[in-house]
């Protein structure tokens, strides 16, 4: 029972922290959201290129400020599994908001999160974004799909 309850704990603790950070996401503040990423954290994210390494405080906020008013979020399937210093965290994401240029976003997205614990603290380490594509031969992104 020892061990569960230390996992409980750590599970609070994990789950606390993506939810100050999807809050800075939501408000846009970039210096916030990257405090919960570790200095050489590795993304695989939606937009290109294939890889990001390290903190881009001046990237992230120029997406963000591609953003009318705030990003808007919901999560599904959540899922996470903890074991001493290093987690994962899997869901469905979907993203809401207006561009700058008008255009509304609704889009559903998968993303996977690997945690490490450093100091005492969760942080972010690796995060990967996707959307399916048609197998068709067209390579078509399918952004209309919904959980």
């Amino acid at each position: 029972m020892k061990g569960e309850a230390k996992v409980r704990i750590e599970e609070e603790a994990i789950i606390a922290m993506l939810m100050m950070r999807a809050k800075a996401l939501g408000e846009k503040n970039a210096a916030e959201v990257l405090s919960y990423e570790a200095e050489d954290s590795v993304e695989f994210s939606l937009a290109p290129p294939l890889v990001s390494t390290g903190k881009n405080e001046a990237g992230l906020q120029a997406w963000f400020d591609t953003w009318e008013g705030p990003i808007g979020g919901e999560v599904r399937d959540a899922k996470l599994t903890v074991g001493g210093d290093v987690a994962f965290w899997s869901g469905l994401l979907r993203m809401t908001g207006t561009k700058t240029d008008g255009t509304e976003v609704d889009l559903w997205f998968r993303q996977t999160l690997g945690l490490v614990k450093q100091d005492g603290h969760w942080i972010v380490a690796h995060q990967h974004a996707s959307v399916p594509f048609a197998m068709d031969g067209s390579g078509r992104a399918l952004l209309d799909l919904e959980p």
